[in-house]
């Protein structure tokens, strides 16, 4: 009789609505029980953009008779993957927000959304990255030889140097891609932000920092010692997860310094710390009961943004 009973809490398996809402660690992972088959969707599709560095390695064969050609294919697949790689963290970043705040989303809408609305800045993040990256390893190899044909100790300053911007640089990441698909700031805000809050939300970023290098260090075993295993996991695992983890702690942060102060500047309350609160996605139609009024003609205006 649970159906035409008013007592709807008590009728039924469901979970109360008056139930204590998660937090922390058990949000985390309830979060990713309920998303996990589309992590391992997101994380597919989020992986197809590693396909130019997998075929460098494809080229390496092909074109192992001339060096020319394998020197062309070579920058050309780089490039590839060093501009398309922002915009398809940008896509992913998109969705797996919208895991963080609970609210619906379309994977595979919502991240070519987020891939195509952030292309210009997220290639140019993404560049950024792939150049930091390559000038930290380079310096790892290079400094440490220098320093032993010249004897000379002072090799080591610029590899230090190199490698601690490199750091800076990952811990940036974690804010700028979310706050990139959040807001309308413009690119120099968003990496004046991000540079901000490596610094101002240490424990935060010290965590995620040691979560990464767990599990990128797991991976490296599964390469190195059960290489099939690692082939087939690859596409579906870890990107998505350790990226929802990424975000499951640096967004708040995102909303406490960035997002929220805009919204109390202009007397309102950000609403995505709303419960329920529907996005223009999730709208649907209401009963007014005879309380409408005329429709009067207003100018247009550009919306709230936060600048």
């Amino acid at each position: 009789m649970g159906l035409f009973s008013k007592d709807y809490e008590s009728a039924g398996v469901g979970i109360s609505k008056n139930a204590p809402k998660k937090k922390g660690a058990a949000l985390f992972f309830d979060i990713v029980g309920r998303k996990f088959w589309k992590l391992l969707a997101l994380n597919f599709i989020y992986m197809l953009f590693f396909i130019p560095l997998m075929l460098i390695l494809v080229s390496v064969a092909v074109f192992r008779n001339s060096y020319e050609a394998f020197k062309i294919a070579f920058i050309v697949l780089l490039l590839v993957f060093a501009i398309f790689i922002g915009p398809a963290t940008a896509g992913m970043t998109k969705v797996i927000k919208a895991f963080v705040i609970e609210k619906h989303t379309f994977i595979w809408r919502d991240f070519w959304d987020g891939f195509r609305s952030n292309f210009k800045n997220a290639a140019i993040i993404g560049f950024i990255d792939c150049v930091i990256l390559a000038s930290a390893f380079s310096a790892l190899q290079v400094y440490p030889a220098l320093a032993i044909q010249t004897g000379s100790k002072a090799m080591y300053v610029p590899m230090v140097i190199t490698f601690s911007l490199f750091l800076i640089v990952i811990v940036m990441n974690y804010y700028i891609f979310p706050m990139m698909v959040a807001t309308t700031l413009s690119l120099k805000n968003l990496i004046k932000n991000s540079f901000a809050l490596s610094f101002v939300a240490l424990k935060q970023n010290f965590l995620i920092f040691i979560i990464s290098i767990l599990t990128l260090a797991l991976m490296g075993v599964l390469m190195f010692y059960v290489f099939p295993v690692f082939m087939l996991i690859l596409p579906f695992f870890p990107a998505a997860f350790l990226w929802l983890f990424t975000c499951f702690i640096s967004y708040p942060v995102i909303q406490k310094f960035v997002i929220n102060p805009y919204y109390t500047s202009i007397g309102e309350i950000n609403p995505e710390l709303i419960d329920n609160a529907p996005d223009e996605s999730e709208r649907i139609f209401e009963d007014m009961g005879g309380k409408e009024k005329p429709i009067e003609k207003r100018s247009k205006g550009k919306g709230k943004r936060i600048s």
